[in-house]
């Protein structure tokens, strides 16, 4: 009977299920406080890395993922040569032989900046005038001018900043860290994803970008929704009260206990696991979402409504489940997928995001939290100093051999420029930055070596750097 998909003769069952009850009605007697026991709660995962490998800087992550892509050349990375050159042919000596995405066989034209760069803070860092808000915060944020990744179009792209590598399966970096740290928080999960859309063409995100792979399922993120029911069933139906549901679940868990002694099997144990876990949400996700209790000058800062599923509520509910505990949380702003009409997409995404950014950072500053808190923000990749389009509603290209992201918070050196891209903004040119130097650094902050955070599969010891990655120490405080 350990194979469920094996048939099962009729003689064979009543044998077999019989000898199964009588065994039970034995136990019954013999131990008669056997059956009635309530099952012990499973005990808090301890993390993998217990004692940590450093000295930790950051407790919690809460990376601001721009999906699609945003420009470096319009943010972060100001080229006056790219401006002085705008409508004239693109060097060839730029772009041959290299990955383009659309622009295959086209004739390449350079596109400069199309807004304004100004220097901010005492650090007098250059920012764009589509950034306003995050112009204030210069003095807070490291920028990374010289990332690289591997893929050029969105979801394995998207697939390599997320788990490290761009074949689908792999653990993501969430789950990493979960896994690795563990959770501060016994009422919600651990690793929360939340979503918003708004501008050109928001790319769909797949839910195997915060999946656990092959590390147990309690690893994987959950998705919360911004409107309507953040969680699936998290009511109960009419009729059934808590404390039956207690009961409910107490039984599930006795059961699934019984059956895992035998097998062993770690999704038993997650399946337990997360049976607890989903009782206690019904209690923790109402009072997190419900967010009458802020004041209004704190709603105001963020330009948040609260459960209207943008951005701006998403930053907010990313400051709440920080308080609560949560090691990582993951926001996705998709829209920034500009190919064609960037000034008018770009004033839209920023417009919806850019307020919201920085006063996730005033408000974990003022509470005190930024200190022990990493935040990470940026695209799957960049976008090409070539023009894509016509005339006034050109746009630009995916682009993956140099772009900017920017972090702070935890163990950050804020006011830094980090690397460099060539006059053009094309290749990273200066202290290149790889996906997994990213993921390294980020998990030296929390107090992890990642090349000691591994676990074996298929009989290969993973791990997110895989065989790479190292700690950018010029961006640490």
């Amino acid at each position: 009977m350990n194979d469920p998909t094996a048939p099962l003769h009729r003689r064979a069952f009543l044998q077999q299920t019989g000898v199964s009850l009588g065994a039970a009605a034995l136990t019954s007697l013999l131990e008669p406080r056997s059956t009635q026991a309530k099952p012990a709660a499973a005990p808090p995962w301890p993390g993998a890395v217990n004692p940590l490998h450093i000295a930790p800087k950051a407790k919690r992550v809460i990376f601001l993922c721009m999906s699609g892509g945003p420009s470096h050349l319009e943010t972060f990375d100001y080229k006056p040569e790219l401006a002085k050159l705008s409508g004239k042919p693109m060097p060839e000596s730029f772009t041959k032989g290299q990955p383009i995405a659309q622009l295959q066989g086209a004739t390449l034209l350079c596109q400069g900046p199309l807004t304004g760069f100004r220097r901010h803070g005492q650090s007098g860092q250059m920012i764009s005038d589509y950034l306003p808000h995050t112009a204030r915060i210069a003095d807070d944020i490291a920028i990374v001018r010289s990332l690289r990744t591997t893929q050029i179009n969105h979801d394995p792209a998207h697939t390599v900043m997320n788990t490290g590598t761009s074949i689908s399966g792999r653990p993501s970096m969430g789950s990493w860290v979960t896994y690795g740290l563990g959770s501060e928080s016994q009422a919600l999960p651990g690793f929360v994803v939340l979503t918003s859309a708004y501008g050109r063409n928001p790319q769909p995100i797949s839910q195997r970008q915060w999946h656990n792979g092959f590390l147990p399922g309690k690893f994987q993120g959950m998705e919360f929704y911004s409107t309507g029911d953040p969680v699936h069933y998290l009511g109960n139906p009419k009729g059934y009260n808590r404390p039956r549901q207690r009961s409910v679940i107490d039984a599930v868990k006795e059961l699934n206990g019984i059956r895992n002694e035998t097998v062993a099997n770690p999704e038993i144990a997650t399946r337990i696991a997360q049976y607890e876990m989903a009782f206690r949400m019904q209690a923790s996700v109402p009072e997190l979402m419900d967010v009458s209790d802020e004041p209004q000058h704190v709603l105001d800062m963020y330009g948040a409504k609260g459960g209207d599923g943008s951005f701006a509520s998403n930053c907010l509910l990313a400051r709440r489940l920080a308080e609560r505990g949560v090691r990582f949380i993951h926001l996705y702003h998709r829209g920034w997928d500009h190919h064609g009409d960037l000034d008018r997409y770009m004033k839209m995404c920023c417009g919806a995001t850019d307020q919201a950014t920085a006063a996730l950072i005033t408000d974990l500053k003022q509470r005190g939290m930024l200190d022990d808190t990493l935040i990470i923000w940026g695209g799957e990749f960049g976008r090409t100093p070539m023009f894509q389009g016509k005339g006034k509603q050109a746009g630009r290209d995916h682009h993956i051999k140099g772009f900017s992201m920017w972090l702070a918070g935890g163990g950050i050196k804020g006011g830094v420029t980090y690397g460099a891209t060539d006059e053009l903004g094309y290749n990273a040119v200066e202290n290149i930055v790889p996906v997994h130097d990213l993921h390294a650094t980020m998990l030296h902050l929390l107090g992890i070596d990642h090349e000691r955070l591994t676990i074996r599969f298929q009989g290969r010891d993973f791990r997110l750097t895989d065989i790479a990655g190292e700690v950018v120490d010029g961006i640490l405080a």
